[in-house]
Order: structure tokens, then C-alpha cells, then sequence
């Protein structure tokens, strides 16, 4: 099979925790005398780590912040997201996740979490649901230079199970992640939770309403043109 391995992103694909992230930085930068705006948000966060969301919004409000305080405001924000996370009754996964999960696994492709989110939040949230097994690498936001759009969390993931960005294929949910993915040369699958379906077909090579959707034998048949 040439299709090695499948990396998803991790806020809006494996669990829908946007707002949650909203949330916490708007209560942020209240903290910093300053009001939260919805679009500067969307333009600003959505799509890219936490370093690089609140490093940017901060810079267009006039504040250049020193990386030690920067790092304060990123555990202080980590912080948050659990609490907010054991609020929730329930955390709700995407229809067929796990049975999809489930067939990469039992077809010995490798599964991985290409992310900006923090590590630490990424692996409580995988310990609740108890989905941590599924997967073999974790990239974070703690062990990126630069987020996405930029190609290297995914040049990093690749790295990292030496494999060759022809052997892989992304799912993603948002314009910023698909970028990314494309930039790093490897196949994207856009799932439509997010954005609408129409707006990520302008970008993505396939695009799914859901999980099983997926045809891992067509994906594979593509990458096998490729190599």
C-alpha cells in the first residue's frame, strides 16, 4: 500500500472545542484591558496554534510580547481549556471517528495528530475519550517555529516517521490547515464541519461530509500515480 500514514487535525476534526478556544482568548485579553472581536479572531486564530494566534492578535493591538511572558499566558490558557473541558457533560466526537480510526489501524497505517493546539490539552482530551491509542505521533504547537499555514508541522510529522510527504495524506476542516498540508506536498481530505463543503473543494484533492466517506483504496490508487 502506498498510503503509510494519515495525519488529522485535532481542534474542529476530532473534537469541535472552537468556541472553547474563543472563549479563553477573549478571557486573555480582557485580562489585557482589551476587548475580544470576532473577526479578528477568525483571522488571526482559527486554523493556527496558540503561540501564533495570540502573538498576532496582541501585535495588531500594538503589544510585541517578550516570549517569557508569552509562554505565561500559553500555560495560563492551557489551564483554562482543562477546566473547561471537565465542565462538559460530555464530549461529543464526529460521527465515525472511531471506526475509521479503527481501519487504519487494522490496515497498519500509521495514525498522527498534526496540531497547533498545546500538547498538554491535545493528550487530556485523548485520555478522555480514550482514543490515545490510536494514534502513534503527536505534532503540537509546543514543537513548532512556525504554524500553519506554514508547510513544517506536517514536514515535521512526515519527518518524523520517515516517510516521504507522497506517502501521506492530511484531513483537515479549515482553508489554514489545507495550506499548510499542500505546501508540505501532501493530499488533503477537507471535512465539511467547519466550513462549507463548496469552500473547501477549492482547495482540498476530496471532500467529505463524514469519516467513512473516506476511500482509503481510492487515496491509495492516487498516491501510487504519485510515487
Amino acid at each position: 500500500m502506498s498510503l503509510k500514514a494519515v495525519f488529522l487535525e485535532f481542534s474542529g476534526v476530532i473534537i469541535d472545542d472552537e468556541a472553547i478556544n474563543q472563549e479563553l482568548i477573549a478571557e486573555i485579553l480582557l485580562s489585557e484591558n482589551l476587548r475580544a472581536d470576532d473577526d479578528e479572531y477568525t483571522q488571526y486564530c482559527r486554523g493556527k496554534s496558540d503561540r501564533a494566534c495570540l502573538k498576532d492578535i496582541l501585535a495588531n493591538r500594538g503589544r510585541i510580547l517578550a516570549d517569557e511572558y508569552l509562554d505565561k499566558l500559553l500555560k495560563i490558557k492551557a489551564q483554562g481549556y482543562r477546566q473547561k473541558i471537565d465542565q462538559l457533560s460530555e464530549i461529543a466526537l464526529p460521527a465515525n471517528l472511531t471506526p475509521f480510526l479503527t481501519q487504519l489501524k487494522q490496515e497498519n497505517i500509521a495514525v498522527g495528530l498534526v496540531t497547533g493546539a498545546a500538547c498538554s490539552e491535545v493528550e487530556y482530551v485523548l485520555a478522555k475519550v480514550e482514543l490515545a491509542s490510536y494514534f502513534d505521533l503527536i505534532v503540537a504547537g509546543d514543537d513548532l517555529k512556525l504554524s500553519k499555514p506554514e508547510p513544517e508541522p506536517y514536514l515535521l510529522a512526515v519527518s518524523k516517521l520517515n516517510l516521504n510527504p507522497q506517502e501521506c495524506l492530511a484531513i483537515e476542516n479549515n482553508p489554514i490547515g489545507i495550506t499548510s498540508a499542500k505546501r508540505a506536498k501532501i493530499q488533503v481530505v477537507g471535512i465539511s464541519n467547519l466550513y462549507p463543503l463548496h469552500m473547501l473543494q477549492r482547495q482540498a484533492n476530496w471532500t467529505v461530509d463524514d469519516f467513512l466517506e473516506i476511500e482509503l483504496d481510492r487515496v491509495d490508487g492516487v498516491l501510487s500515480r504519485i510515487n
